[in-house]
């Protein structure tokens, strides 16, 4: 993964951290699958994920507003792939939501 190319803020992050459990069980399948059909959703502006080698993990998604984020909640595929998570994939995970004001960076050249 790599940086998302984002909009001059406002916009609207979805912060998704969680410990896995051990194995794959379809979870890489899953995710590859999860991140295509989010990229199709309406208000979706992009995603950044980081796992290390324990199992902790934080996917940062992005989006126009609140309504869209929502609206990605309710996904059919994507409500059984939140079951599954809490069945199977997940030991913990928290889930935050929030308003970016404003955003900024730094690129070595």
């Amino acid at each position: 993964m790599s940086f998302a190319t984002l909009p001059a803020p406002p916009y609207y992050i979805v912060s998704f951290s969680s410990r896995r459990t051990e194995g794959d069980q379809g979870y890489g399948d899953m995710a590859v699958k999860m991140a295509e059909l989010a990229a199709q959703q309406p208000g979706y502006l992009g995603v950044e994920s980081a796992r290390d080698a324990d199992g902790f993990g934080i996917t940062n998604s992005f989006w126009m507003d609140e309504d869209s984020i929502r609206a990605w909640k309710r996904v059919v595929d994507h409500l059984a792939a939140q079951k599954t998570g809490r069945e199977t994939w997940y030991e913990h995970y928290e889930v935050r939501i929030g308003r970016i004001e404003r955003a900024y960076g730094f690129s070595r050249r």
